[in-house]
C-alpha cells in the first residue's frame, strides 16, 4: 500500500520507541520451527519483567491450571510458543504506547475496547476453523495502537475528531481520512513493520477497516474478516452502539449456523473477566451483552 506522505513524515517525526530486545529476540526466533520452549524461554528468563508478565498470565485463572506454574519452559510448553509469543509482543507495544492525558482520550479504555476485540476476533476464528487464532487475538488487540500516538502528535486536531465521534455514531476512520487523507489502520500498519512485526500482522492491523471488501466470500479471507468484524464492537466508554445494525448483519453471514451474537458476546465478556486482571485492567461498566440487548430494544422502538 502507498502511504500518504504526511502520514508517513508524522510517523517518521514521532520518534517510536524501540521494541524490547525480549521481544525482538522472540519474533526472531518464531521464524524457525524447529526451535521450542526451550529456546523460547531463554530470553523470556533473561528480562525479569517479562518473566513475571509471563507467570502471571499463565497462572491467571484464564487457564485454570490446577497448580502454580513458576517455570517459564513448562509455561510455554502448556500453552502454546504462540500464545506466549503474541503475549510477549503485545505486552511490549502496551508498554511502549504514549499518554495523552488531556482532553478526551483515555489510554485504559482504549486497552478494554482492544481486548474485547481480540478476544472476539479469536472466538470469531476458533469458530471458522483458523489454527492461527492466537493471531488473530494479537492482531486484533494491536489494530487501534496507533491512536495514541495519532492523539499525541496532533494535539487538538485529534482531540477534536475525537469528540466527534459522538458516541459512536461517527466512526473514527471516517473521520480521519476526511480530515488528514489516511487512518490510524494505515499507520498502524506503518507502524507495525517499523517494528518488524510479522508481516501477517501488519496486514491484520491495517485491513481492520475493509470489512465490506471480504463479506461476499469470507472464507477466502477468514483472518481479516474475523478481526475487522470485531473493530465494529462498540466502545466501553459509548452508552449506545452505534453500529449494531451493520456488525448484526456482517455477524450473520460470516457465522452461519454458528453460535448466536448473544452467545458469542456473552463468552467475550466472561474471557474479559477472566485476563483482565493480567493487564491490571477493569472491568467495563456496561458488558457486551447489555449494550447490544440495549440496542435491540432501541431498534424495536
Amino acid at each position: 500500500m502507498t502511504q500518504n506522505t504526511s502520514l508517513k513524515d508524522l510517523l517518521a517525526g514521532a520518534q517510536l520507541p524501540a521494541l524490547p530486545q525480549s521481544a525482538i529476540r522472540l519474533l526472531e526466533l518464531a521464524q524457525d520451527p524447529e526451535n521450542g520452549p526451550a529456546e523460547f524461554a531463554v530470553p523470556i528468563e533473561a528480562d525479569p519483567g517479562l518473566t513475571g508478565q509471563v507467570l502471571r498470565f499463565v497462572n491467571s485463572s484464564y487457564f485454570g491450571f490446577s497448580r502454580e506454574i513458576s517455570n517459564v519452559k513448562l509455561a510455554i510448553t502448556l500453552v502454546g510458543i504462540r500464545t506466549i509469543k503474541n503475549f510477549a509482543l503485545w505486552s511490549a507495544v502496551f508498554s511502549l504506547m504514549p499518554n495523552p492525558k488531556d482532553g478526551p482520550f483515555d489510554l485504559k479504555s482504549l486497552w478494554q475496547d482492544s481486548l474485547r476485540r481480540g478476544l472476539f476476533a479469536r472466538t470469531v476464528g476458533k469458530h471458522l476453523g483458523l489454527k492461527d487464532a492466537e493471531d488473530l487475538f494479537a492482531a486484533a488487540l494491536l489494530q487501534d495502537m496507533a491512536v495514541p500516538l495519532l492523539a499525541k502528535e496532533l494535539g487538538d486536531k485529534y482531540r477534536t475528531l475525537i469528540e466527534n465521534r459522538s458516541e459512536g455514531q461517527n466512526r473514527i476512520s471516517d473521520l480521519e481520512r476526511e480530515t488528514f487523507g489516511w487512518t490510524h489502520a494505515e499507520a498502524g500498519g506503518v507502524i507495525a513493520r517499523g517494528w518488524s512485526l510479522p508481516e501477517g500482522f501488519a496486514e491484520l492491523i491495517e485491513s481492520h477497516l475493509d470489512l465490506d471488501q471480504y463479506l461476499d466470500a469470507p472464507e477466502k479471507q477468514p483472518g481479516r474478516v474475523a478481526v475487522a468484524l470485531s473493530a465494529l464492537l462498540p466502545a466501553t466508554a459509548d452508552e449506545s452502539w452505534g453500529e449494531l445494525e451493520r456488525f448484526q448483519a456482517a455477524y450473520d453471514k460470516v457465522m452461519k449456523g454458528g453460535p448466536s451474537v448473544t452467545e458469542t458476546l456473552e463468552k467475550v465478556d466472561k474471557d474479559y473477566e477472566e485476563f483482565a486482571p493480567v493487564l491490571k485492567l477493569t472491568n467495563p461498566s456496561t458488558s457486551l451483552v447489555e449494550l447490544y440487548e440495549k440496542g435491540k430494544e432501541t431498534a424495536a422502538t
